[in-house]
């Protein structure tokens, strides 16, 4: 059977001609190929996404949320709802900045600090904020690499090693094979499920009781350990705030 569209006639089968070799008609051509012509299935057409809640959940809320080459990695999703919650956002950089902006809450959110581990190790002050910030009892949200900043120490694939924040005792080694990756759902300890993805090379090693673990959606899923510590809650999850907008806003509120 020949092809509907043979290489010596592919000028009249692109979108914007009036080909009349098929089907005999004249007509211009849909904008996509009809289902089946170049072995297409039909566009997939997504409905738009809803809007933020608007409830005030956070209002008058200040959110610390680190944001530079060590911590790039953030759902705008999250930063969208949290500013729909009425909470003001007060980026900083943990390479940079030598303090925390003056906030209620901290949010660490996933990034690379291995890459940026030296840096991070040596800005003293900044370590020392953050430390000042839990023991005033203002909640933290940590996650993955915030996780891995708030450890004791971290060690790249290289084998060097650098001291971090010291909030959380243990640490972490980074390795060339993924550790986990799959999408999870977790019963908060302040009530309420979310959900959220994992996605490291790296080995915890700590202490600390697990206050929760996720369940993972892929049979063969590893879980992942939540810990707590008074207003402090790290773990490896990406956590998606919308899938429970009020559990999430709680994370937040001093």
């Amino acid at each position: 059977m020949p092809s509907p569209c043979p290489t010596a006639t592919w000028a009249w089968c692109r979108p914007g001609r009036s080909p009349t070799w098929r089907h005999g008609s004249t007509g211009p051509p849909p904008r996509y190929p009809a289902p089946g012509v170049y072995g297409l299935a039909r566009p997939l057409v997504f409905p738009p996404a809803g809007q933020p809640s608007a409830e005030q959940l956070l209002a008058g809320t200040r959110i610390a949320v680190a944001l530079d080459a060590a911590f790039a990695f953030t759902y705008r999703a999250n930063l969208d709802l949290l500013r729909a919650w009425g909470a003001e956002l007060r980026f900083f950089s943990p390479l940079r900045d030598e303090d925390l902006p003056a906030a209620d809450s901290l949010y660490l959110p996933r990034g690379y600090p291995e890459l940026h581990m030296k840096r991070l190790s040596v800005n003293r002050r900044m370590r020392e904020a953050i430390r000042d910030h839990h023991r005033a009892g203002r909640p933290i949200l940590a996650e993955c690499g915030g996780m891995l900043y708030l450890l004791e120490a971290l060690t790249d694939k290289s084998g060097a090693r650098a001291y971090m924040v010291g909030l959380l005792p243990g640490e972490a080694v980074m390795h060339g094979r993924l550790a986990n990756l799959g999408l999870h759902s977790l019963e908060l300890p302040v009530g309420g499920e979310v959900r959220g993805h994992t996605f490291h090379h790296s080995r915890l090693s700590t202490s600390l009781t697990p206050a929760a673990m996720s369940r993972p959606a892929r049979q063969d899923g590893r879980p992942e350990p939540l810990f707590s510590a008074d207003r402090l809650h790290a773990s490896y999850l990406h956590l998606y705030f919308p899938s429970n907008p009020r559990a999430c806003a709680r994370l937040f509120s001093p």
